[in-house]
């Protein structure tokens, strides 16, 4: 793999609250369906892609800013393998939540998921990468990076409250404790048997339901949730095999080749991020 299409992480202690990652030939990136348990947002910084967000398909290109909520499947891939590259700002919900709330965004400090998929203001693409540069810069300091993440997105939370709301379906009671079954059960054996019988459906209709709601089935679901476990792991700078293991796979062959489909990079190039502070 090129240096153009090794996939670069920022991160760095002092801001826990936020990751960057920084992509400069994205025709080799393919996610398959995925989800965050943070908040992103990311900025077309060259050519086109296409960008899968739950039941849309959008046709992103240079300027255009993509918004995923937690939780929210999503992939994008190449068109026609055309270049493209992009930045992608993964920032800790709890963290932006309370920053709303402070805002007077939020009546209370609960997370609210946000109707926009999609900006294509030149300003606040300029703004983003404005502050993508200043994350990356060594020599800027800590003052400096904390000052404009929290000025951009505290601006940009502001924008997006004034958008319309978007219907989407709430699941039903059961569809969310099988989920929060599932999230508190990771790394266990799950079977459809254990499902069917916690819901009382019908392994058909469970699998249609969940997926509906969740953009997933359960087993794509457990799936997402392992890798977000071993991202977690790996951040800490756990082992691979470790890392492996703690996230609920069987070997770190699996856990490799799931990861590298997931998050479209190796576990090693996400726990070895640029050294830039």
């Amino acid at each position: 793999m090129s240096d153009a299409t090794k996939p670069l992480f920022w991160r760095d202690p002092r801001m826990p609250h936020v990751e960057l990652r920084k992509v400069d030939d994205g025709r080799r990136v393919c996610y398959a369906p995925h989800s965050h348990a943070h908040w992103s947002l990311g900025a077309i910084t060259a050519g086109e892609s296409s960008f899968r967000y739950r039941e849309d398909c959008y046709h992103v290109h240079a300027g255009t800013l993509v918004l995923m909520n937690p939780d929210w499947m999503h992939a994008c891939r190449a068109i026609d393998d055309r270049p493209w590259a992009y930045l992608m700002l993964y920032v800790d919900t709890d963290w932006l939540t309370e920053l709303r709330h402070q805002a007077g965004l939020l009546a209370s400090p609960r997370w609210q998921d946000f109707a926009t998929a999609v900006i294509r203001s030149p300003t606040w693409y300029e703004g983003y990468c404005h502050m993508a540069a200043c994350l990356l810069e060594p020599t800027r300091d800590l003052l400096d990076k904390q000052t404009v993440v929290v000025e951009y997105l505290a601006a940009l939370m502001h924008e997006l409250a004034g958008q319309p709301a978007r219907a989407v379906a709430r699941a039903p009671a059961v569809l969310k404790e099988l989920a929060a079954y599932l999230d508190a059960h990771a790394t266990e054996e799950i079977s459809l048997d254990d499902l069917c019988e916690r819901s009382g459906y019908s392994p058909g209709h469970l699998i249609r339901a969940f997926k509906q709601h969740f953009g997933f089935t359960p087993h794509a679901y457990l799936i997402n949730r392992r890798i977000q476990l071993g991202q977690r792991e790996l951040k800490r700078g756990t082992p691979i095999a470790e890392a492996a293991l703690n996230a609920g796979f069987a070997d770190q062959p699996h856990f490799q080749r799931t990861f590298k489909r997931l998050v479209a990079a190796t576990p090693n190039q996400y726990r070895q991020p640029s050294l830039e502070k």
